[in-house]
């Protein structure tokens, strides 16, 4: 997580959305940097403004907008199918290495995942607090140059970007039965990001 005080913006870490790098970037310009231990680097808006929230509006009276990168769903779930295939993964449980992508996805359905699937949801990172808070800037991950002006133009910045934490490459297919399951029981996921610009 980046909190940016002068410009009242906070960029939440969502995982698997290439955020590491824009930490990497953009970490010497922001005024908070939360990158350790995951919990709150990848801390979801509930999270957000449980904790983060108040420490700037009790001690600045200050309120921040959020700002959140997300992935198209299929594409999220197969970056963390391949991410649990890094070589040291092999032997642990939550390895990916003999199961298929569609029974990652099976799993993945299930109320109660097994810990290889159970990788938290991006529409539950991002939900909308009673309180009002909530994501004010939507990006897809798959437009970085709208994300990248946003933060230059916001910033005043020029920054480069290298990847990083990149998950294996690797060839996935999902089979045509289990996406349509897929799409039907996680309808609120893709509406949510055919709804970003």
């Amino acid at each position: 997580m980046l909190v940016f005080f002068k410009e009242r913006l906070a960029f939440l870490s969502v995982p698997k959305t290439g955020t590491t790098a824009y930490e990497t970037a953009l970490a010497p310009r922001a005024d908070l940097v939360i990158s350790e231990p995951p919990m709150l680097k990848h801390a979801p808006v509930y999270r957000y403004n449980r904790f983060i929230r108040p420490m700037f509006l009790k001690v600045c009276d200050a309120e921040m907008e959020l700002m959140a990168v997300m992935r198209e769903p299929i594409s999220w779930l197969g970056s963390w199918y391949r991410y649990r295939q890094r070589p040291f993964m092999r032997g642990k449980p939550n390895a990916t290495f003999d199961i298929s992508f569609d029974d990652f996805i099976l799993a993945y359905m299930k109320g109660k995942k097994p810990g290889f699937a159970d990788v938290g949801s991006q529409l539950n990172f991002m939900a909308a607090q009673p309180n009002g808070t909530s994501i004010t800037h939507y990006f897809r991950y798959e437009d970085q140059p709208r994300l990248q002006s946003f933060l230059s133009d916001r910033l005043g910045v020029t920054f480069d970007l290298k990847r990083e934490n990149v998950s294996p490459q690797m060839e996935l297919t999902l089979s045509p039965d289990v996406e349509q399951r897929f799409r039907r029981k996680f309808h609120e996921e893709f509406a949510l990001y055919a709804s970003i610009p």
